[in-house]
């Protein structure tokens, strides 16, 4: 897999994150992403958010009653504004492959759309699975990587007698890595994997799903991208809750994982 360059895209559109993904202004957050991570965060006392950005998963994890919540990103431009917001989280800046706490400190890991934009990911995942105790919980919120594969988009093709409208599901199988022009001049790292790829690491770690959700685009964010309401029932996201079992992970024998 071909590395990306030097440059710290994320550091340099990191404002351009804060203000339209965060305190309200992306509707798909707004109605979709923060309602799943205030739900599945209920009971968490001790909560890492991986790649945080400014910290509105992280405020919810506080708001909730969790007792210790640490958010890590590698961006310092996006770590300082988390602390200026508050909200109770304590914030440093770290990568997901190589965190910096102890092995089971935490019961509840939450990753928001970060892991596609990871080079190495079984090195963060195997992290995730040493951070987490036995009968923890991660909550992995993924751009879906079948129906959000890249080139894949909606089709009207009026060529055809008579014309059809469909899905075009980009080459799903094969691992890409890219800079993706996201908003006009915001050029951002995007690695695309099949799920597959995602799942196997998991289990490999001890991390198992227990739970799925592939949830209809919300109507907000309909009504924002009116080109994307014929393909209303297309998900954008995808949801897993993972959680780990005891005497799993790397090396663990078949019987342990029974």
């Amino acid at each position: 897999m071909t590395r990306l360059g030097e440059d710290d895209h994320w550091e340099q559109h990191a404002t351009w994150w804060q203000e339209g993904f965060s305190e309200g202004a992306d509707p798909e957050y707004e109605e979709q992403m923060l309602p799943l991570a205030t739900e599945h965060l209920a009971g968490a006392r001790r909560v890492l958010d991986i790649g945080c950005g400014e910290g509105q998963v992280a405020r919810i994890a506080s708001k909730e009653g969790a007792v210790t919540v640490i958010g890590v990103d590698p961006t310092a431009a996006q770590v300082i504004e988390a602390r200026k917001r508050g909200g109770g989280p304590a914030y440093a800046r770290s990568g997901a492959k190589a965190l910096p706490f102890r092995d089971g400190a935490f019961d509840t890991v939450v990753a928001c759309l970060v892991f596609e934009h990871i080079v190495d990911v079984d090195e963060a995942i195997a992290e995730v699975g040493r951070v987490l105790e036995p009968g923890g919980r991660f909550l992995f919120f993924l751009n879906h990587p079948l129906l959000q594969t890249p080139n894949s988009g909606w089709i009207d093709d009026q060529m055809l007698d008579p014309p059809e409208q469909y899905w075009r599901v980009g080459p799903y199988l094969d691992e890409s890595v890219m800079l993706e022009e996201v908003a006009k001049d915001v050029f951002l790292p995007y690695v695309h994997r099949p799920l597959s790829r995602y799942v196997n690491a998991l289990a490999a770690n001890g991390l198992f799903v227990e739970l799925m959700l592939e949830p209809v685009p919300p109507p907000g964010f309909l009504a924002m991208a009116t080109e994307y309401e014929a393909a209303a029932s297309i998900p954008r996201l995808l949801f897993l809750r993972c959680w780990k079992k005891a005497g799993s992970g790397p090396g663990a024998t078949y019987d342990q994982h029974r």
